[in-house]
C-alpha cells in the first residue's frame, strides 16, 4: 500500500534535484521534467505551489528555472508532502463518504495515521536526502557550496 501520493513523491523528487543541480545556475522546468520523463506542463503546476509556499524560488529570464528557497537542511521531505497535498485537485473518486461511521470513527483513525507518517517525514531533510542521493552513485558529487540564495 502507498501512502505517499505520487505528486508527493514527484514533490520530493523535484526538490532534491534542484538541490543538486540548481548551482551555479537555476534548474529549468524543462530539464527537471526530462530527468524525471513527465511532460513539463505537468511539473510547472506542482514547481509553483513550491514556490508558493517558500520551498523553491522561480527565476524569470531565459536562463531562468528554480532553486531552493531556504538552505537544504531547513527543508523537510513533510514539508515539501504538505504543500503537494494542499494543491491536489479533484481526484476523481466523487465525493467523500458521510456518516457518523466515517466521521466518528474512520477519520479520527486516518487522521491520527497521516500525522504519525508526516511527523517520520518531518525527520528527512532534503540534504539528508542529497547526500544518500550522491551516494548511490545515482549523481555526481558536487563541491560543498551555498545551496540557496537570498
Amino acid at each position: 500500500m502507498m501512502l505517499l501520493s505520487r505528486r508527493s513523491q514527484l514533490a520530493i523528487a523535484a526538490v532534491v534535484d534542484i538541490a543538486l543541480h540548481a548551482r551555479p545556475s537555476p534548474v529549468a522546468a524543462k530539464l527537471l521534467a526530462a530527468r524525471h520523463d513527465l511532460p513539463p506542463r505537468h511539473l510547472e503546476t506542482l514547481l509553483q505551489a513550491l514556490v508558493r509556499v517558500g520551498i523553491l524560488k522561480g527565476v524569470r529570464g531565459p536562463r531562468g528555472g528554480y532553486e531552493l528557497a531556504r538552505e537544504r537542511r531547513r527543508i523537510t521531505a513533510g514539508d515539501i508532502a504538505r504543500a503537494a497535498m494542499q494543491e491536489t485537485g479533484d481526484d476523481g473518486l466523487g465525493p467523500a463518504p458521510r456518516s457518523t461511521l466515517v466521521e466518528e470513527v474512520i477519520a479520527p483513525e486516518v487522521a491520527r495515521a497521516s500525522r504519525a507518517f508526516l511527523s517520520v517525514l518531518d525527520d528527512v531533510t532534503i540534504e539528508e536526502l542529497c547526500h544518500r542521493a550522491q551516494a548511490s552513485g545515482g549523481v555526481p558529487a558536487t563541491e560543498v557550496r551555498a545551496d540557496f540564495t537570498i
